[in-house]
C-alpha cells in the first residue's frame, strides 16, 4: 500500500515491547505512533531504530510551550527522520509559526498538525476549563488557526472531520484517533467513529491502538481494519 490510511499507536511502556510489535508487522502496513510515555523511556534511538527498519513515524509529543523552545524541539524532532509531527493548536499562531519555521531544516521536512481538542475531552470538560464555546465552533477555531499558521493539518475527532472539511478545505490533513472498529471496544474514547465512516467522511489518517496492538493477533487486527477500508 502507497499510503497506508492506518497509524498504529505503539501503547507500550518500553523499547523492547515497541519492536517487538514491530516485527510481527510490515512498513507497508501502517504508520507507527509514537507518543510520551513510549518516547520518554525509550527516546530518540528508538525512533532512528523504527526509522531505519522503513517505518513512518508520528511523532505524538504535542509540544506547547514559548515559540522559541517549540522551534528548537520541532528542529530536533525533524533531524530523527520522521514523518509526521505535532503542537498543540492552543499554543497559539506565533508558537505555531515557529515550529513550522523548525521543521524546515532538514530537506524533506515532515507533516506539522496541530491537536485541537483531545479525543477523550467532551463539551463538559471544556467548561470546567472556562471555554464556553460549543465544542465544535472551539475545535473549528483551532483548526482554521492551525492552517493560517502554516501547518499541514490538525488532529481532530472523526465526528469533527466532516465540517472541518468544509471549513479548512480538502488539501489539510485531518488525523483522527479515537477509531473504533465494529467490534472493540471503546477504552477511554469520548469521541469515536468507525475506520469506514471516518475516512467515507474525509479523515486522511486513522490513529488506531489498542484494538491492535491488544488484540490476541496484532496482524490479524490490523488486516481486518485495512480489509474493511480498502
Amino acid at each position: 500500500m502507497k499510503d497506508p490510511k492506518v497509524i498504529v499507536a505503539l501503547d507500550f511502556s518500553n523499547q523492547a515491547q515497541a519492536l517487538e510489535f514491530a516485527r510481527k508487522i510490515a512498513p507497508h502496513q501502517c504508520r507507527l505512533k509514537v507518543g510520551k510515555e513510549l518516547f520518554t523511556s525509550a527516546g530518540p534511538a528508538l525512533i532512528e531504530e523504527l526509522v531505519g527498519n522503513g517505518y513512518d513515524i508520528f511523532l505524538d509529543l504535542k509540544f506547547h510551550d514559548i515559540p522559541n523552545t517549540v522551534r528548537q524541539a520541532c528542529s530536533a524532532a525533524a533531524k530523527l527522520g520522521i514523518w509526521m509531527l505535532n503542537v498543540h493548536a492552543l499554543g497559539g499562531a506565533a508558537m505555531m509559526q515557529a515550529a513550522r519555521e523548525g521543521i524546515e531544516i532538514v530537506a524533506q521536512r515532515p507533516f506539522l498538525i496541530a491537536v485541537t481538542v483531545l479525543t477523550s475531552m467532551s463539551a463538559s470538560d471544556l467548561q470546567d476549563l472556562g471555554i464556553t464555546k460549543p465544542l465544535p465552533q472551539f475545535v473549528d477555531h483551532l483548526a482554521r488557526n492551525a492552517i493560517s499558521s502554516g501547518l499541514d493539518g490538525v488532529v481532530c475527532s472523526a465526528q469533527e472531520v466532516p465540517a472541518l472539511r468544509t471549513s479548512i478545505g480538502d488539501s489539510a490533513l485531518l488525523v483522527t484517533p479515537g477509531i473504533r472498529p465494529d467490534w472493540a471496544s471503546n477504552d477511554d474514547q469520548q469521541r469515536i467513529v468507525t475506520p469506514q465512516r471516518a475516512l467515507a467522511d474525509g479523515a486522511s489518517y486513522l490513529v488506531i491502538g489498542r484494538p491492535i496492538t491488544q488484540h490476541k493477533d496484532p496482524a490479524q487486527a490490523l488486516e481486518m481494519i485495512t480489509a474493511s477500508i480498502s
